[in-house]
């Protein structure tokens, strides 16, 4: 009787102790697997080029640290408000240079238009690139009045040969080739020229409403630089 007794307590030790090295051995490849991945920003699911980020798309993925990339973001807030200038993928790990802190891009949903000069009444000389402007509907036949609710985000500011108003000292094109984009956008602040053409962010709803009203010449547009802007462009400056 005692023999079996002793013969089941070495079975049970043997088990025990095989349990105790099996979690042991456990715990230790989980914690080389931990060490050789790193945890990098992705998409929840896929996300439009145009496509303002927020935290609630994005996620975190483990990959394998022999993959992480120089550009790939590694907190989600890093990436909340900027915009998405490429198509991503979902659980695609994110990369700087898809997103783009001052969008320019269109939103899904909208298309930039060059805004015809026989539609325009005035436009505010300190508008640029990256402004968001409110527009009104100047009309001989009928009270002018706010064309749309909303402010509308400014594609493009051209002078009259074509050419985007910059500031003649810091070239936007050179800030955007050495990935300044900070450069880019206080270049086109900084400048100074008389705006020729103007390209806006609308939708069609948006555009066919304009057309609508100024199209037979009975009315024009005046767009204003928005006030509330002035606050983010030195947030951007600073």
């Amino acid at each position: 009787m005692n023999r079996k007794r002793q013969l089941a307590i070495s079975l049970a030790a043997a088990l025990l102790s095989g349990a105790l090295i099996y979690g042991v051995y456990w715990l230790q490849i989980r914690q080389i697997r931990e060490e050789e991945m790193v945890s990098v920003v992705a998409a929840k699911h896929f996300i439009a080029a145009g496509t303002i980020l927020e935290e609630g798309m994005l996620k975190t993925v483990s990959i394998p640290k022999a993959s992480l990339r120089e550009g790939m973001l590694r907190q989600a807030s890093e990436a909340a408000g900027l915009q998405a200038v490429a198509p991503l993928g979902d659980s695609e790990p994110l990369l700087a240079w898809k997103v783009e802190r001052f969008p320019l891009l269109p939103k899904p949903g909208e298309a930039t238009f060059q805004i015809p000069r026989d539609y325009v009444k005035s436009v505010s000389n300190g508008i640029r690139a990256g402004d968001r402007v409110v527009v009104y509907l100047s009309s001989e036949q009928a009270a002018s009045r706010r064309l749309y609710s909303e402010a509308i985000l400014v594609a493009a500011v051209k002078n009259a040969s074509n050419s985007e108003i910059e500031s003649p000292k810091n070239s936007s094109l050179e800030s955007m080739a050495n990935g300044d984009k900070e450069q880019m956008y206080a270049s086109r602040r900084d400048a100074n020229g008389s705006i020729d053409s103007i390209n806006l962010n609308l939708t069609e709803a948006q555009w066919l409403a304009m057309d609508a009203a100024c199209k037979d010449g009975g009315a024009k547009v005046v767009i204003a630089f928005e006030a509330s802007a002035i606050d983010n462009v030195e947030e951007a400056r600073a």
